[in-house]
């Protein structure tokens, strides 16, 4: 295995902001070009990230991914605003000193990217937006309604919740979710550390200000966007990412079908070869 393409070999990294605030990475691929960053979703530290998408991804180009303050393995407080959380991200990518970044981002991720463009849009190249709505958008405000209920399911069938979160029911769901969780699983050694109980509570009370804040204006967004989803997202409903690529001037929209939040990781090879084709087109 070549550990320079493997993302469950990286070590963990980190940097400090001038108000002391560390922020933990991992980075793979060949240092040069555009980086593309990671945003990652709710609850999530780097060990979320399906590592076939993030080794995909690094064959072709340089790859980053971080834990949003508060998270993992990053200090300071979980911010309670998707704003906030933007903020960070940006203080994150100019401490590294990068002048364009292309942006991978998964449910609130996807949030956070809006936000950061609507303080920063000169900074993206190219936006990639997955499981994810607008500000605003439809059934938003009912995340932490359904994460509360599927975590009630996880603790009485003694599942990983995202079991029920981001993948269907069916017989195929059921197989591709198995299959996910041993994937996240992979890395054994030097893991991140889970979100704490309030940190995770803070990211629900900022995913439901999201939910109810007024729509923005999305036509501004002028980077060439690829919008994914699978066709059965409880979580984020779908008609989000029909909206998205609708509002957006220069995106295409890609829909997996049997698919639900998880679409990227049930179906990530051809995820792989989609993103890669649109960073390089």
């Amino acid at each position: 295995m070549n550990t320079k393409y493997s993302y469950i070999k990286q070590p963990n990294l980190s940097i400090t902001a001038a108000d002391r605030t560390v922020y933990a990475y991992r980075e793979l691929g060949e240092k040069k070009g555009i980086p593309v960053i990671f945003f990652t979703h709710l609850s999530a530290n780097l060990d979320n990230w399906n590592p076939r998408v993030v080794d995909g991804v690094a064959e072709k180009h340089w790859v980053l991914a971080f834990d949003n303050k508060g998270i993992g393995l990053s200090s300071g407080t979980v911010p309670d605003t998707i704003e906030q959380m933007a903020r960070d991200a940006l203080t994150f990518v100019h401490i590294l000193g990068f002048e364009q970044i292309d942006i991978l981002a998964l449910s609130m991720g996807g949030m956070v990217a809006q936000e950061l463009l609507a303080i920063e849009p000169k900074l993206v190249r190219k936006l990639i937006l997955t499981g994810t709505g607008p500000r605003g958008g439809e059934g938003i405000k009912n995340v932490t309604k359904i994460t509360n209920f599927d975590m009630v399911r996880a603790i009485f069938t003694l599942k990983d919740i995202k079991t029920y979160l981001f993948f269907t029911r069916t017989d195929n769901g059921k197989q591709k979710s198995k299959e996910f969780l041993a994937r996240i699983k992979e890395r054994k050694e030097a893991r991140d550390k889970m979100i704490s109980i309030k940190g995770y509570r803070t990211q629900l009370k900022a995913i439901h200000k999201w939910g109810l804040a007024k729509p923005t204006d999305l036509s501004k967004i002028k980077q060439p966007t690829l919008v994914v989803n699978g066709d059965n997202d409880r979580m984020v409903p779908t008609l989000n990412s029909y909206d998205l690529a609708k509002r957006i001037p220069n995106s295409k929209l890609i829909i997996y079908k049997d698919s639900g939040h998880g679409g990227i990781f049930q179906n990530h090879d051809e995820f792989v070869k989609a993103v890669l084709e649109f960073l390089t087109k």
